[in-house]
């Protein structure tokens, strides 16, 4: 009997770990930058990119950051990242479309400056991690598990040394080595990205690690 109550404790706090959005504790986390969207407008701490500017627009509703039709024209947090990063936030697609797409290690102004991350992109049948160039060969790409419309999602993102790894409501969806991290004062911002889907983002969070 204690052996056996001995592996269900063991189990448990294997099957807690791998809930755990990362590697890091909750408690070595720190808190450096929180948004809301509680406000109506947009401050300067956000800036709109130079992509393609498509029809559409970011814009603020009901605390949420809402954008559609923007051709990859991202939203810049304009705080450079922590080298040592966890962001957290909640993602939202409005259309069967899919597309939650977002940014990291970017320089502010351009898409595809740094990673990008694409959970249901192309008509919400691939899941992507790509440096510099989301249709490059050495992105990493797999079938989506579908992003379903309406549902809020909790995304995560970390980068400790030279990995890069993504989460989803607490899986490890992909992780991305790169020996070769993209670091610098062109590769220090985060930015809500989109294509054409209406998608929506609420609750971030970026913490810098140990």
């Amino acid at each position: 009997m204690r052996n056996i109550i001995l592996f269900c404790l063991c189990f448990c706090a294997v099957a807690c770990q791998s809930r755990e959005i990362g590697s890091s504790s909750v408690e070595s986390r720190k808190l450096v930058f929180s948004e809301d969207f509680a406000q109506p407008q947009l401050d300067k701490t956000w800036k709109r990119g130079a992509g393609e500017a498509g029809s559409g627009k970011w814009e603020v509703v009901d605390g949420w950051l809402i954008g559609s039709q923007l051709k990859n024209d991202p939203l810049w947090l304009m705080r450079p990242l922590p080298e040592k990063v966890r962001i957290e936030f909640d993602a939202e697609s409005l259309t069967a479309e899919g597309d939650l797409k977002f940014e990291v290690f970017g320089d502010g102004e351009r898409h595809a400056s740094g990673y990008i991350v694409i959970f249901g992109g192309w008509n919400n049948t691939l899941d992507v991690i790509a440096r510099l160039d989301e249709h490059g060969k050495d992105r990493l790409a797999v079938p989506s598990k579908k992003v379903k419309p309406n549902q809020v999602y909790k995304m995560a993102v970390e980068r400790i040394d030279s990995e890069l790894r993504w989460f989803v409501d607490g899986d490890l969806v992909m992780a991305y080595p790169d020996p070769k991290r993209l670091e610098g004062r062109n590769h220090q911002f985060f930015a809500f990205s989109n294509w054409t889907a209406k998608v929506r983002f609420d609750n971030l969070r970026i913490y810098e690690l140990p």
